[in-house]
């Protein structure tokens, strides 16, 4: 739920597999009292298992899914609701087509070791992408730069650590 008074705000959370976006993304929403989604729902199943199989997409598999996460915010946005939504969004040309036309969407970029991420993802169960994965994602990883309407966020530490810098950074207190 938003202000009367504002628009909806949209987020964005970004990174690599593992940097913690959902875990993130669940916390900001919940504070927040936004809506939230998974950006991982939008894939296709074909994206699904192939990512599952071990294999990188291409640009051309994500334009569809990114497509689709665009079409899920701008409902949203005609509805009034704020909202929270995952999204790796490696390239900088990806959150272009994004953000393309929607001045209410920004980024939070969680940075994380590469350490961490490689034990993060050795510990995780129940996802279908594999930590073979991580290396062409961090090849792939274009961060937020400084034109950018986003934040970054040190996402290494305790989950509501990163939570409350991610609503710092960003201005936000809940019931706005």
């Amino acid at each position: 739920m938003t202000n009367a008074a504002s628009e909806p705000q949209f987020l964005i959370v970004m990174g690599v597999s593992g940097s913690g976006k959902t875990t993130v993304g669940e916390g900001i929403a919940q504070t927040m009292g936004w809506l939230y989604a998974e950006g991982d729902d939008f894939h296709s199943q074909a994206c699904v298992s192939k990512m599952a199989s071990g294999v990188p997409l291409t640009d051309e598999d994500r334009w569809p899914w990114l497509r689709s996460i665009g079409t899920w915010i701008d409902e949203h946005a005609r509805d009034g609701s704020s909202a929270v939504v995952t999204c790796s969004a490696l390239k900088r040309v990806y959150r272009d087509l994004l953000r393309e036309g929607r001045e209410h969407v920004r980024f939070v970029f969680l940075d994380v070791p590469k350490d961490v991420l490689e034990e993060r993802l050795a510990k995780r169960t129940g996802h279908y992408m594999p930590p073979s994965l991580l290396p062409s994602q961090l090849e792939a990883l274009e961060p937020l730069q400084s034109d950018e309407n986003g934040v970054v966020v040190h996402a290494h530490r305790a989950p509501q650590e990163s939570v409350d810098e991610a609503l710092q950074l960003l201005g936000l207190r809940p019931g706005e």
